[in-house]
């Protein structure tokens, strides 16, 4: 699918919005359409690729497809078997402490996985630790105020992160995956892109609206507008020799 195009954010939004009913056509899809953002920087053929945080191992199955050495660090063990799946090589370890020595990867990988974080700056620290100079790292999320900010009880979230899990369970019956202070932490893209352009070991080659169908660079630009529209951050960094 072409990058950005109406019919690629269409064909993701739709498989989205199914991914409670199927799940692995959802993440395959979306690691088929990471894969080829990560590929308009680099061939991943023959190079290493740490995906950080890849739960059920779809992004990186992908890239080992493309002929990357690929390894998957996610903390949950739950995650990894998701769905009855098993990544061969999946490593479980925490984000902040990767068992990985400097400047291991040509390409660090994180998709969705800082909001889940109660320290970005630590967790990017440590991505940007673990890549080679001039090694490419991606790192996307949704921050707060966008539309999915709340995740399985958005939009309530706009309410307030108590109210909008209290009534995501009343509706559905169902305990919320999502706490605040617990597993989801609202982030926000003004604060992230100031705190990534001030430092000195990584250059920004990119800060996109990752799933826009037109001008995915223009919206994050624009202060307090972002925020809402974004909807999902993606930087793709450089790291400085």
């Amino acid at each position: 699918m072409k990058d950005p195009s109406l019919h690629r954010s269409v064909t993701l939004f739709r498989a989205f919005m199914r991914e409670q009913t199927e799940p692995e056509r959802c993440y395959a899809l979306l690691a088929r359409d990471a894969a080829d953002q990560v590929e308009r920087y680099v061939p991943l053929a023959g190079k290493v690729v740490v995906d950080i945080g890849g739960g059920s191992g779809h992004f990186t199955e992908e890239f080992r497809r493309r002929g990357a050495q690929s390894f998957l660090f996610e903390p949950d063990v739950r995650e990894l078997g998701a769905g009855g799946r098993k990544t061969e090589g999946a490593v479980v370890a925490d984000g902040y402490l990767l068992p990985l020595a400097d400047g291991t990867a040509d390409v660090c990988f994180s998709s969705n996985v800082l909001e889940h974080v109660e320290d970005p700056r630590t967790f990017l620290s440590e991505m940007v630790r673990v890549t080679a100079p001039d090694g490419l790292i991606y790192v996307s999320f949704t921050n707060w105020f966008s539309p999915w900010g709340g995740h399985e009880w958005a939009p309530w979230h706009y309410l307030g992160a108590d109210r909008g899990r209290r009534r995501y369970e009343r509706r559905t019956g169902r305990k919320a995956k999502h706490t605040v202070g617990e597993n989801l932490f609202p982030i926000h893209i003004g604060t992230t892109l100031r705190q990534v352009r001030a430092r000195t070991d990584v250059q920004v080659v990119s800060a996109r609206a990752r799933y826009w169908p037109f001008l995915p660079g223009i919206v994050p630009k624009v202060p307090l507008l972002r925020e809402f529209a974004t909807w999902n951050l993606l930087l793709i960094l450089r790291r400085c020799p």
